[in-house]
């Protein structure tokens, strides 16, 4: 029985500290290629409820609804052709869909060995210069600069 084609509809979803220190993920298959939590939809499911299950099934982690951040963002980009033949014949883009889960603290994941080989916490600066993907390394600038502002406007607002 063969698989079916993936949806061109996925989700990217950065997990990340009130620190900025940020969770990146190496893709298995010794491709070294990093990432955040990505995935892609399956049958008619939410964007939000496809990004919960990515996270679930790629780090352990049941994170609650209420935890994650929807930045209302979009990203259409090509596929690369390693990956097209997961396609159905002639798609060629994916449209991603950003979300970030800011977590208490730093936790070791459990890793879905067939996706991923190693994980580890960065600073935004080099988690951003180590993920693959430039819609990855864009959504952890925005965060880093969101994050940054309101931890600058509570020290302004200090006595």
């Amino acid at each position: 029985m063969s698989k079916a084609p993936k949806q061109p509809v996925s989700v990217l979803v950065v997990i990340h500290t009130s620190n900025l220190d940020f969770l990146v993920m190496e893709r298995a298959g010794g491709s070294g290629l990093w990432q955040s939590v990505t995935g892609s939809r399956e049958g008619d499911e939410a964007p939000a409820a496809t990004a919960l299950r990515e996270v679930a099934e790629e780090t352990g982690l049941a994170a609650p609804p209420s935890s994650l951040v929807d930045w209302q963002l979009t990203h259409r980009f090509p596929i690369l052709p390693r990956w097209r033949a997961r396609y159905a014949p002639g798609v060629t883009h994916n449209t991603e869909h950003v979300f970030s889960l800011c977590v208490p603290a730093i936790f070791s994941p459990s890793l879905a060995p067939d996706e991923h080989t190693s994980a580890c916490w960065l600073p935004w600066q080099e988690a951003a210069a180590r993920v693959f993907s430039w819609t990855n390394r864009d959504t952890i600038g925005l965060i880093a600069r969101r994050f940054g502002a309101v931890v600058n406007a509570r020290l302004q607002s200090l006595p």
